[in-house]
């Protein structure tokens, strides 16, 4: 029989051994929360219709479901959020990779095995616990992979706040983790100790931004986002700014490198979020190199993947673009200028330009 609000001493131990379970399966945090986000959908819908989505239309394709949960999946009454971080421990420093323009940049959470992977199993695992323990019950399990307000949701839990940047951040924690979530029909106690905004006068991450990106406090325009550029944009990146996006080849950590609270960040003890294939300090001629079959080989169960291997080209001509001129350089880019995309040619076009070719 499933937990209800009627048997508080049941349902508060079930939320607590939920917790032990959910550290047991490798996750660093579990909050729960209802379901109202009415704050947060107003500000979806401002943000939605500023354009700041650019060709993200999956932001918008779901309507109102991304901000109620209760109709994503109906008779949802709780969310369970959880948090994994995923720092590799053992990765390059990453500003000795930004400050050396001959190696690709890798957002660190893409360094190891696709997150979605890693999360979605265990996830299931924790439903299954908790199926055994209440019986059959109403969920659904989410890894950024459904119109779901995942952050809104993780700071209802309290498991920290949205910061200026837009990330999640917790005050022993930082950001540099994932979160994932288990819509569900069991009236668990939900968590009422939200993180209070603790970004205070702190302008570091909207200073850095190469892009400028985040255009108020809170406020990111996803158009002018290199995570955005490299990784969402399947057509040319404007020229405007490729000169900013430096060596990032796949996504941008720099809002997340100068936050303050990520010194209080925890590298991650799993095996999954390990460095694959040199990664996190590859140089930029040999990712160049990559042909389609290797690029397939070397990201399999990887994020990486998803971009495909001519979206990989694009965003590498114009790290090659932006790096020292060189032999290794030239040569690179001329083995690409007639290549089968037409979008690849553009980019390569025009980082030969850069080099005054």
């Amino acid at each position: 029989m499933s937990p209800t609000t009627d048997n508080p001493v049941n349902s508060t131990e079930l939320a607590r051994r939920l917790r032990d379970e959910s550290e047991r399966l490798g996750f660093q945090a579990l909050g729960i929360s209802g379901v109202d986000l009415s704050r947060d959908e107003a500000y979806l819908e401002k943000w939605l219709a500023a354009g700041y989505h650019g060709e993200m239309d999956y932001m918008s394709r779901h309507g109102r479901k991304r901000s109620r949960p209760d109709e994503l999946v109906p008779g949802t009454i709780r969310v369970i959020s959880v948090r994994m971080d995923y720092l590799p421990p053992q990765a390059e420093a990453p500003h000795r990779v930004l400050l050396d323009k001959q190696r690709g940049y890798v957002s660190r959470y893409a360094l190891g095995r696709d997150y979605h992977k890693v999360m979605r199993s265990r996830l299931q695992k924790l439903a299954d616990w908790l199926q055994n323990e209440v019986g059959t019950f109403g969920y659904r399990a989410f890894t950024d992979s459904a119109p779901v307000l995942e952050k809104a949701l993780a700071r209802n839990a309290g498991l920290g706040w949205i910061g200026k940047h837009s990330n999640l951040i917790h005050p022993q924690a930082g950001s540099w983790f994932f979160l994932g979530e288990l819509y569900t029909d069991l009236a668990l106690p939900v968590d009422d100790e939200f993180a209070t905004d603790h970004c205070g006068s702190c302008t570091a991450c909207m200073d850095i931004c190469p892009t400028q990106a985040i255009v108020g406090p809170y406020q990111v325009d996803a158009r002018r986002c290199i995570s955005y550029l490299t990784i969402e944009l399947r057509g040319s990146i404007p020229v405007e700014f490729r000169k900013a996006i430096g060596n990032r080849i796949y996504g941008c950590d720099d809002c997340q490198l100068i936050c303050p609270w990520n010194k209080f960040a925890h590298p991650s003890d799993k095996a999954d979020f390990e460095v694959r294939h040199g990664l996190d300090s590859a140089a930029l001629v040999d990712l160049f190199a990559w042909d389609e079959a290797t690029f397939q080989s070397k990201t399999a169960g990887s994020a990486i993947r998803r971009i495909g291997h001519d979206c990989w080209l694009r965003n590498i001509a114009v790290a090659l673009g932006n790096a020292p001129t060189s032999d290794a350089v030239i040569g690179a880019l001329e083995s690409r200028r007639n290549h089968a995309s037409a979008m690849v040619r553009e980019h390569v076009d025009w980082a030969l330009a850069q080099h005054g070719r």
